[in-house]
């Protein structure tokens, strides 16, 4: 009798294992079937019901990841797939998705895991530079977005990823043709080609600042007083005087006569030999302050370079009996610090 009880309860036991799997199998193909017709919140739950009477079903996990996918609920996906690599460390498609999915959350410790895990990924040296990157390790970060470039260079945010990485490493030269292949890549990015005419601006190279500011401009940047300053300097440097002045005049208003722009409007046209224009400015800070004793510098400075050398001596040596500091200037022959 003993035996008959233990061989019921074994027949039992089978029996239960049996109609389980066989209930994971059936919710399994039949989320299968609802996902191949865009069903996929069904499909979904029929995968977890196939999971729910077999906790060990890495398909189900998979499948119940891709769906998530189609849903773009990137959360759950990233929760399924990383249930089916804790069945499977070394599933190759898992891999595959949690590198994207960690890359795509801003965990770039885990990115960087699964990505030096993930030999027969298109995407793995893009995935490490441009992960390095963001955890601001430059030199790792160059290394493997070179090689993604010599890998696929058409790539538009690997090209970006690498001329900011030079940016931040202060190789602006090399930086430079990196943002242009980035920009041709991707022309609706008018914040890139910005940031190209902002770089252009601090090589000294005013020329191609204008050309790309401008094209930012028609791809929709916004064009608020920042904007319009670098363009109107860029403008300047340039010997594009009147353009220049225009820009600065429209932030002028908005500014409701910033000292400091005036200033910096008087200092750059002095750069330029813009004397007469320089001295505009300088009237209108001393307007504004006539103790101003910059302004007064900056204006004897003026009518020195315009060959009236005695008016302009007295308007500095005044300067100076104002602002004894300003004597450092006339020994260095300098322009007043603005």
């Amino acid at each position: 009798m003993k035996n008959l009880v233990c061989l019921i309860l074994i027949f039992s036991t089978s029996s239960a294992f049996a109609l389980q799997s066989d209930s994971a199998d059936y919710y399994f193909k039949k989320g299968m079937a609802e996902k191949k017709e865009g069903k996929f919140l069904i499909a979904y739950q029929s995968f977890e019901k196939a999971i729910s009477f077999d906790s060990k079903f890495t398909e189900a996990f998979m499948q119940q990841g891709f769906t998530a996918l189609d849903m773009r609920k990137l959360d759950k996906a990233l929760n399924s797939f990383k249930k089916a690599a804790e069945l499977e460390p070394k599933n190759t498609s898992v891999i595959k998705e949690l590198t994207q999915l960690y890359f795509d959350y801003r965990q770039y410790d885990n990115a960087i895991d699964y990505a030096q895990k993930c030999d027969g990924c298109s995407f793995k040296n893009a995935i490490l530079g441009r992960s390095y990157y963001a955890l601001e390790d430059y030199a790792n970060a160059e290394k493997f977005l070179l090689k993604a470039m010599s890998e696929n260079d058409k790539d538009a945010e690997v090209a970006y990823a690498l001329a900011r990485t030079y940016l931040d490493m202060e190789a602006y030269q090399k930086a430079v043709p990196y943002y242009q292949k980035a920009v041709s890549l991707n022309e609706a990015q008018s914040n890139w080609v910005y940031e190209l005419g902002l770089l252009q601006y601090n090589i000294a190279n005013y020329k191609d600042a204008v050309t790309s500011f401008t094209q930012a401009a028609d791809k929709g940047y916004t064009q608020g007083n920042d904007f319009k300053e670098n363009l109107a300097y860029a403008y300047i440097y340039n010997n594009e005087f009147d353009k220049g002045e225009v820009l600065l005049l429209e932030v002028l208003k908005r500014k409701a006569g910033n000292k400091n722009l005036i200033r910096d409007m008087a200092t750059i046209f002095y750069e330029k030999k813009q004397y007469d224009k320089s001295l505009v400015y300088c009237q209108q800070l001393m307007e504004a302050d006539d103790k101003d004793a910059k302004a007064l510098y900056q204006a004897g400075l003026n009518f020195i370079k315009k060959g009236d050398k005695d008016r302009g001596q007295q308007m500095c040596d005044k300067a100076i009996e104002m602002d004894p500091s300003l004597e450092s200037l006339r020994r260095k022959k300098d322009i007043p610090g603005m």
